[in-house]
């Protein structure tokens, strides 16, 4: 099952998942999306259920408690969409992951994935950052330690704001590829297997570590060293992926083709000390080989949120910047500094001799 939060998080879990249950505070913007399946959060407020959150966390948090038994149980062993931005997904998800550090420890089968996007700093709404930097700093960073999530995928607006893309272009994008990845278990039953084996519960055992996910997929050239094919080709959707932990891969084969090839993979992870889980599959529709591979890294929320501690400061002194030119006209004075000088040390009872001394040693100065 999947479970789209907020605005965003919903378009993205009903594109993957026409069957996908969506999640929000606000029952206009809820209306407005083809589910069949629905869970409304109730604020205190009224004016929540047709304004929404407002961008603001502290109200979706408000709301999760409205639904917190039912989402939690809806979302076992099942992944949870949504941005980090607004109020409503970032409210909720934070409601939900300090409900999970402080839980008991749940089966690997039982975890939540969180598959979540991030603003692009540079150019969205400094609250947006603020919200997402208090996100990653608290409640992401404390469910991850406490090692009760499943994996985090860190979606990033960056491709979509620098390619100039519309929002449905982007969200196409992104479930493309999360299919690609997903569909790992269904193509070792459907195709012939030729080496390793990844069925279901592997998948899923791999999929519930609470570990941050880098997945990405690509045709595989044997002739070229595999490092080189797969820094070319990481996944532009998702945050840079810090050395893994562990890792899992299906390779496919043309008829005909050469299996062998996996070796090379597992080449490339063996300085790591990472022994990655795989398998080798026949697929006749392909022409190339085809590499789809997930890394686990467990890089730590808190250094994501330096950068954008940076950037938030960045914003801020350009706000204070503009506000002093626009509003602020500071009268220009013309000084005279020997003048200013002589008129202090008649004041003091000195003689102008001192003064050019202390300007001569300005002047060195």
């Amino acid at each position: 099952m999947t479970i789209g939060i907020g605005g965003a998080g919903s378009k993205l879990a009903l594109k993957l998942d026409p069957d996908a249950v969506v999640v929000n505070v606000s029952e206009v913007e809820m209306g407005k999306l083809p589910a069949k399946r629905k869970m409304l959060a109730v604020m205190h407020s009224s004016l929540g259920q047709l304004r929404g959150s407002r961008k603001n966390p502290r109200l979706g948090e408000e709301a999760f408690h409205s639904i917190r038994e039912e989402l939690l149980r809806v979302s076992r062993g099942n992944q949870i969409f949504s941005s980090t931005g607004g109020g409503t997904g970032n409210g909720i998800c934070s409601a939900m992951l300090r409900e999970i550090a402080a839980g008991p420890e749940l089966p690997l089968a039982d975890r939540t994935q969180f598959l979540l996007v991030l603003p692009y700093a540079r150019l969205e709404p400094n609250e947006f950052v603020v919200n997402t930097t208090e996100f990653l700093e608290g409640p992401l960073s404390d469910a991850v330690d406490s090692g009760n999530t499943g994996n985090i995928i860190l979606f990033a607006n960056k491709l979509k704001f620098e390619s100039k893309m519309t929002e449905e272009e982007f969200n196409n994008l992104i479930t493309r590829s999360l299919k690609t990845f997903l569909a790992i278990p269904r193509k070792n039953e459907e195709l012939k297997l030729l080496d390793g084996h990844i069925d279901a519960e592997d998948f899923a055992l791999f999929f519930g570590k609470p570990y941050f996910n880098h997945f990405t997929s690509f045709d595989f050239n044997p002739a070229e060293p595999f490092a080189k094919q797969l820094n070319k080709h990481l996944n532009p959707l998702l945050l840079p992926p810090e050395n893994p932990i562990e890792a899992m891969f299906l390779l496919e084969v043309p008829e005909g083709g050469d299996p062998c090839a996996f070796y090379d993979i597992l080449e490339h992870f063996n300085p790591t000390s990472v022994n990655p889980v795989y398998s080798v599959v026949e697929n006749p529709r392909l022409k190339k080989p085809f590499v789809t591979v997930a890394m686990l890294y467990s890089r730590k929320p808190a250094e994501l949120v330096e950068d954008f501690n940076q950037i938030s400061e960045e914003h801020a002194r350009a706000k204070v910047r503009k506000t002093v030119e626009q509003y602020v006209r500071l009268q220009k004075l013309e000084v005279n500094l020997e003048t200013e000088l002589k008129k202090a040390a008649k004041q003091k009872g000195s003689s102008e001799n001192d003064i050019l001394v202390v300007l001569k040693r300005l002047g060195k100065l």
